[in-house]
């Protein structure tokens, strides 16, 4: 049986805002309490550790796991989930063979399709035509997955994708690969002619 990877598209339908302080009128609603009040408790329990901070606002306080989480991070300076601005900053993490495959998949998309937009979403490049989300990309520590956006995409290309391991909404390609021009167009095809469709 093969090996459930993380799937980064799965079941994903809207990015939600990465800034951290987006949870605090949530926060204040559910508790009663201002942020200054919370801010206040934060300073108060500082010196914890992480895991020890978010159990005493779960415990003693009701707090949800997200509302918790994005108040610990927040208060130890992490006031963004997001981690990455631009392609470029993402490819930079990446080591020299990762970062040739996914600029390589993006320059052939860009090049047939110099219309289309790069974006970073879930901390992911990603290219969008219009309002639309058409592919992204997630480099593993041993592979890349290509997310490509669209109806039963993956279905509809499935004869085609012999060799690959496929998951759900995701189609893992080796680290080194040679990009399969034909193939990657025709994927992002049908989702530019089911967008403008």
């Amino acid at each position: 049986m093969p090996l459930r990877l993380h799937d980064p598209y799965d079941g994903v339908m809207a990015e939600r805002n990465p800034d951290r302080s987006s949870y605090f009128p949530a926060i204040e609603k559910k508790t009663g309490q201002p942020m200054s009040y919370w801010f206040d408790v934060m300073a108060e329990i500082k010196d914890r550790k992480y895991p020890e901070q978010m159990a005493y606002l779960q415990e003693n306080h009701g707090f949800s796991r997200a509302h918790a989480n994005a108040l610990v991070l927040y208060s130890r300076g992490s006031k963004t989930s997001r981690r990455f601005e631009t392609h470029e900053q993402y490819l930079a993490q990446l080591d020299a063979d990762k970062a040739k495959t996914v600029q390589s998949i993006f320059a052939t998309i860009v090049k047939a399709h110099p219309d289309m937009e790069p974006v970073i979403a879930w901390n992911q490049p990603m290219l969008k035509l219009g309002k639309d989300y058409v592919i992204g990309v997630t480099a593993g520590k041993e592979h890349i997955l290509l997310g490509p956006w669209g109806d039963n995409v993956i279905e509809r290309f499935r004869p085609r994708l012999e060799g690959y391991e496929i998951n759900k909404k995701t189609i893992r390609i080796p680290v080194g690969w040679k990009v399969d021009r034909a193939l990657l167009l025709d994927i992002v095809g049908s989702r530019v002619a089911e967008i403008e469709g």
